[in-house]
């Protein structure tokens, strides 16, 4: 049971930042709202990586104790870890350029309530 805790954080934060994004109106909010189901998407990456009791995919650093025999079962998966390391990237820049447009639309509307914005447009 103690393993999937996790797993239930994932479900948390994606279930938290899909309602900030469907139910606030607030652009910022909505920008935090798809940052928290990033979040939530990253941990998922790394859960599925974990191996208990296995070690960081470096030769270097393998323990003395572990023979190169057990080096394939004791190993921590690293896709799952570069997968996060380029997701982690891109959010950055996909909040950067929502907020950039928040910071547009602000200066044109004055708002950042999308149906406010949405009315004035037509």
């Amino acid at each position: 049971m103690i393993y999937n805790i996790p797993f239930f954080t994932v479900v948390a934060l994606i279930a938290i930042g899909m309602y900030a994004m469907l139910f606030k109106r607030n652009l910022i909010k909505m920008a935090i709202g798809l940052t928290i189901v990033e979040s939530g998407v990253n941990l998922f990456l790394i859960t599925l990586g974990y191996r208990k009791g296995g070690f960081a995919p470096i030769f270097t650093d393998l323990p003395p104790d572990v023979s190169p025999a057990d080096i394939p079962g004791k190993m921590v998966l690293p896709v799952p870890q570069a997968l996060t390391l380029t997701s982690i990237v891109i959010g950055v820049a996909v909040l950067a350029l929502i907020l950039s447009l928040a910071i547009n639309i602000y200066r044109h509307y004055g708002t950042l309530e999308s149906e406010k914005v949405r009315r004035l447009r037509e």
